[in-house]
């Protein structure tokens, strides 16, 4: 018998009560990442929908998106793009302000990373809020990248990002989520 999905997954992502304050639960991959099949597992149901497609870049949200976009970048043989936190990057970056629950920041990725019209598909651990993939789909989208879609492991329903950025245009895809995080 095989074990559904759900059940991979949710096996190896460890919760952790109150982090970073108190009434949050905190979901944690890196046990997932640190579980060889759950790992496989989860970068495989992200990756098949595209598969055979012409995707060019994956680009990963720092930090956990760039273990599993590459991953998925490997997969699909594509390349790999990281969006980064303002002043991380060595060359001629491209910047974009976001919200996040108490204030703004930014994220930037290189000027070059990218060509007008490439196919690209945004990856993180998680979606939330939604404002972290709202700004980075601005950043790829200013510089001329056509978004094919933005993929997540986990998905916090409650908190209304998938909705946010699908009303931006953007396919979402998520493996599995939590309520009332």
């Amino acid at each position: 018998m095989t074990t559904s999905l759900d059940n991979t997954l949710r096996s190896a992502i460890r919760t952790i009560p109150d982090y970073p304050k108190p009434g949050i639960m905190f979901r944690d991959i890196t046990t997932l990442l640190g579980d060889a099949r759950a790992f496989r597992r989860a970068v495989d149901e992200l990756v098949h929908p595209y598969a055979g497609m012409q995707i060019g870049k994956i680009a990963g949200i720092e930090a956990r998106g760039f273990i599993l976009g590459g991953a998925i970048a490997h997969q699909l043989s594509s390349g790999f793009v990281p969006i980064r936190k303002k002043g991380k990057l060595p060359y001629d970056t491209v910047r974009v302000a976001y919200s996040l629950e108490y204030g703004i920041d930014e994220m930037e990725m290189h000027r070059d990373a990218v060509e007008q019209g490439e196919k690209v598909i945004l990856v993180d651990d998680l979606i939330a809020t939604g404002g972290t993939a709202e700004g980075a789909v601005k950043l790829l989208r200013q510089m001329g990248a056509e978004v094919i879609a933005a993929c997540f492991v986990i998905d916090l329903p409650d908190l209304g990002g998938r909705k946010k950025l699908e009303e931006a245009g953007v396919t979402v895809r998520t493996l599995i989520e939590y309520e009332g995080d």
